[in-house]
């Protein structure tokens, strides 16, 4: 192992910690908004139909699953993290961490929003149901869309060494 360098610098792997964090902690704010807020819906709902609470917990199990999108991210950036990172490497995963953090939380946010009206209209109509189990999917993919920037650039970030 060399000495820091201009582009090896001691402090490099914070960035590559950074993403780490984003990943985990923005992906689980917008679970916990999209739980939060569909299990609202689905408790005033329970109040007039509790026959169909369990069917109208998809969202919350669709929110819970934006957290685990922000686990796999985290996880796969902490590997990668070393004493000798290259500037390069570590802003490729801050990079990566951020756009999982930041696409799960925006997911779990619209899950929330279309959780809550959701289910709270599929009582009263029950021909709601399924637009809005389309309209969760869409909102579930723009996660996905995160994990899948966040894995393409992780591979990026793995070339790159000091050495």
């Amino acid at each position: 192992m060399s000495g820091p360098t201009v582009y090896c610098p001691v402090y490099s792997p914070l960035f590559g910690a950074l993403g780490c964090a984003a990943a985990i902690a923005l992906s689980c704010f917008g679970a916990a908004y999209g739980t939060a807020k569909s299990g609202v819906g689905i408790a005033t709902m329970g109040v007039l139909r509790p026959d169909l609470v369990l069917k109208n917990a998809l969202p919350v199990v669709m929110a819970g699953i934006i957290g685990i999108y922000g686990l796999v991210v985290a996880v796969l950036l902490s590997s990668g993290l070393s004493r000798d990172m290259t500037l390069f490497a570590s802003f490729i995963q801050l990079a990566a961490g951020l756009g999982q953090g930041l696409s799960g939380l925006a997911a779990g946010y619209a899950i929330g929003v279309v959780g809550d009206a959701g289910v709270r209209g599929s009582a009263q109509q029950p021909r709601l149901y399924v637009g809005m189990i389309l309209i969760l999917i869409f909102a579930e993919v723009l996660g996905l869309y995160g994990l899948i920037v966040g894995l393409i650039l992780n591979t990026r970030a793995n070339g790159a060494s000091c050495t």
